[in-house]
């Protein structure tokens, strides 16, 4: 957890948690700011608790940030939401852009592998000369994880899901890119310059704006399309 550790250690100021919200597709936790990211449990293993679930407010968000360490995948999602809650966005270094604009730009007629099956995953496919798409829960066409020491350094251009951090799988995704130009993409990357010292080119994350409108959205069972308050960023 190398990436992890020294991008928490990058952060300068705790501050009191004010909410956490632990919903379907995403978590949200407030405290200097609004972090979030995918809400991943292991289905293997339902029912798994939080640790001090309710009590959860009383801590600072520096506190909670170690549930990212956490295998359990629960806590693992709030910790990176409570980190991201942390950061803060350097947005001279930002532009206000889809991930897929990115991508398309990048990976047009190049081999491009994508880990996490992302939404735009058809339009890449139709731009691509070949796209691998690696997944732990392979859909039709994917590849399963295990297949990423083997693809990831034939690619051109990689974009690796900021979940990679959940399950803890990062440091070794990051270590197979090679000589490709890489995106770590999705509200749950850290937005922090950290990442660039690993071999990370851009970062495709979200800014939550508007606080109140986002944690409605994802109470309400928001997929990311969805939610409501927040900006798409991209940071070089």
């Amino acid at each position: 957890m190398e990436i992890l550790n020294n991008i928490i250690s990058a952060v300068t100021e705790d501050y009191k948690i004010r909410e956490v919200h632990t919903c379907i597709h995403w978590t949200a936790v407030a405290s200097s700011g609004c972090g979030l990211s995918s809400t991943f449990q292991d289905n293997r293993i339902p029912h798994v608790p939080v640790k001090d679930a309710g009590k959860l407010a009383q801590k600072t968000a520096l506190e909670v940030v170690e549930y990212a360490r956490s295998d359990n995948l629960l806590e693992a999602s709030i910790g990176m939401a409570a980190l991201n809650s942390l950061i803060e966005i350097d947005e001279d270094r930002c532009v206000e852009l889809n991930a897929f604009e990115i991508l398309a730009e990048k990976g047009k007629g190049k081999n491009v592998c994508v880990v996490g099956h992302f939404p735009f995953i058809p339009r890449m496919r139709k731009l691509a000369n070949r796209l691998w798409v690696i997944e732990k829960r392979p859909q039709e066409g994917d590849l399963s994880a295990e297949e990423a020491e083997n693809v990831l350094p034939m690619a051109d251009v990689v974009a690796i899901t900021g979940t990679s951090f959940i399950n803890h799988t990062v440091d070794e995704l990051l270590s197979l890119c090679r000589k490709s130009f890489v995106v770590m993409v999705g509200a749950t990357s850290p937005l922090s310059p950290v990442l660039f010292d690993y071999g990370v080119d851009m970062i495709a994350g979200s800014k939550v704006v508007d606080p109140q409108k986002a944690i409605q959205c994802i109470s309400e069972g928001a997929t990311f399309k969805q939610i409501r308050g927040i900006k798409h960023l991209i940071m070089t």
